[in-house]
């Protein structure tokens, strides 16, 4: 009943059905790698954002070398900004609206120097490609709060002049001129004192875990009604054919019926001619054939 699935035609939409699972199942494991990721951000952002600031001499090798899960970590520096070592990020989207960073270098008391993200601000409205103003950082010794961020990495495009396209802190401390820690960065929460002109402070990084999993269900669902739909397809195909069978049956015994009610007339034997017969008997023979 099922042996045309042995066809070159079934066979072959088996195999797109099997390929088209296949890449189900690889778009769904990657949207669970992606939630895995998602999550472990989360985490990160849940354990650290909000915890108690660690003194710089004990977070000072994150700075160096920044561990994956110490990300967003509060950290407390006391020392004075570089302002003449300041620079703004370009193509830096907060909420939706185009705008930029601000970033400068933050010399401790200890001697070695990080960079602060100072906070964001939209883009300029009197100037093309910078903002209308840049607030100064506080003067003199400052106590910051900051949370521990990666560098990032080189776009490989250049900046106009006091502007950098990410913040790629190797290559901001070469521009600086002057030894820099590269291994993290520290995102502005709070300074002491504080100063009445701010960049835009940044929100709290959401906790949502987003639609990695639905995603990846509806994957995973696709791939199994891929093969649904083609048993569905064999089935409909086998019903057809029997019932196509049925009916092929059904006219061989119709025909078989009416030739059993018409017989077809049989014709009578031509009676043998017996040997030496007389004319007489030859001639009443004929007549008999004729039916005369």
């Amino acid at each position: 009943m099922y042996r045309f699935l042995f066809s070159s035609k079934w066979l072959g939409y088996l195999l797109l059905a099997a390929i088209f699972a296949t890449a189900c199942v690889l778009l769904g494991r990657w949207q669970m790698d992606r939630r895995a990721e998602t999550l472990a951000e989360i985490n990160r952002v849940v354990s650290n954002y909000s915890a108690t600031p660690i003194p710089f001499a004990e977070v000072r090798n994150e700075f160096v070398n920044l561990d994956a899960d110490r990300e967003w970590t509060q950290v407390e520096l006391r020392g004075s900004y570089d302002a003449a070592g300041q620079r703004i990020v370009r193509n830096r989207p907060l909420n939706g609206q185009p705008g930029y960073e601000v970033v400068v270098p933050f010399k401790l008391d200890s001697g070695e120097t990080v960079v602060v993200d100072r906070g964001w601000l939209p883009i300029g409205n009197n100037t093309p490609g910078s903002p209308d103003a840049v607030p100064a950082p506080p003067k003199g010794p400052v106590t910051v709060v900051a949370r521990l961020k990666h560098s990032e990495p080189d776009l490989q495009r250049g900046a106009p002049d006091g502007q950098l396209a990410s913040i790629d802190l190797p290559a901001y401390a070469a521009e600086l001129g002057y030894p820099v820690l590269t291994g993290a960065y520290a995102q502005l929460a709070s300074e002491t004192p504080p100063v009445t002109d701010m960049p835009v402070a940044f929100p709290k990084p959401s906790t949502e875990e987003g639609t990695h999993l639905s995603y990846s269900l509806q994957w995973f669902a696709f791939g199994v009604l891929m093969f649904i739909g083609f048993g569905y397809a064999a089935r409909q195909q086998a019903r057809n054919a029997a019932i196509d069978a049925e009916d092929a049956a059904d006219r061989a015994a119709e025909g078989d019926y009416l030739h059993a009610s018409n017989p077809a007339p049989r014709r009578r034997p031509v009676p043998r001619k017996r040997k030496n017969a007389s004319a007489e008997e030859e001639e009443d023979a004929i007549l008999d054939a004729q039916g005369l």
